[in-house]
């Protein structure tokens, strides 16, 4: 029998007008980005629409990614397309656990606004960037420069790197050196998965635990940890994800 995942991107996958066409069509959809307009405070759909800017910056760029994939689920799942299993790539994971019947959609949208604010306030833009990439041990030689580690395991071809701006920038120059091909800056305004993101880490602890979790109703691959994820341990995992190494 054939089984069905769900996979909901991360943070750098926005795009000015996402979704716009559907907002037009489709009422679930209009209504999706209506609710997280009223909880964030601000037309979400007109910042998408209209400023690239903001959609752009964490604390924006986040609730817009949500929002959008939560939308599109709500839009599959209402003509019979749902899956099997679910999971998210970092700020994904967020959508993935509305989708499994963990966390409501509104308790959601104001989750990642507070989290995309602590996460621009503790690096903020300009301060340090992540780059697609190669190798660990050229991340250890760029830190003498300063903070820059490998942050995401994409391939064993792909790995992000990410730090402080001039330890980034100097790994990137050893990394041509010893022959990489694509180096390439994600669109992203800070250096997500690195230490430099503790301070943000500790700020969303105390945010989660003003949240309640169900129950799964889908299985929901974390990655954090590469395995099912229990409700007993979504807070923890949660902190840890997209904060730390």
């Amino acid at each position: 029998m054939t089984k069905r995942a769900f996979l909901f991107a991360g943070q750098g996958a926005q795009k000015l007008g996402m979704a716009s066409d559907l907002y037009a069509t489709y009422p679930v959809v209009k209504e999706t980005f209506d609710t997280a307009s009223r909880i964030l405070g601000y037309d979400l759909r007109e910042l998408i629409d209209s400023n690239e800017e903001k959609l752009n910056q964490t604390r924006y760029t986040q609730p817009a990614i949500l929002t959008t994939s939560v939308a599109i689920y709500r839009l599959l799942a209402e003509n019979g397309i749902t899956p099997d299993i679910v999971a998210g790539l970092s700020l994904g994971e967020y959508s993935a656990l509305v989708a499994a019947g963990a966390l409501s959609f509104e308790d959601a949208v104001a989750l990642v606004a507070k989290r995309g604010e602590f996460m621009e306030t503790a690096a903020p833009a300009g301060s340090g960037k992540m780059v697609a990439s190669l190798i660990e041990e050229i991340c250890q030689k760029a830190s003498e420069k300063g903070v820059v580690t490998p942050a995401n395991y994409n391939t064993p071809a792909q790995i992000v790197i990410g730090g402080e701006v001039e330890a980034v920038d100097y790994a990137v120059e050893l990394l041509k050196e010893a022959g990489a091909k694509r180096l390439i800056p994600l669109n992203v305004s800070g250096p997500f998965h690195t230490a430099l993101l503790e301070s943000a880490s500790q700020k969303l602890v105390a945010e989660l635990e003003k949240v309640s979790f169900n129950d799964f109703t889908l299985p929901l691959v974390g990655n954090t940890e590469a395995q099912i994820m229990k409700s007993e341990d979504v807070k923890a995992l949660l902190a840890r994800q997209g904060m730390e190494p």
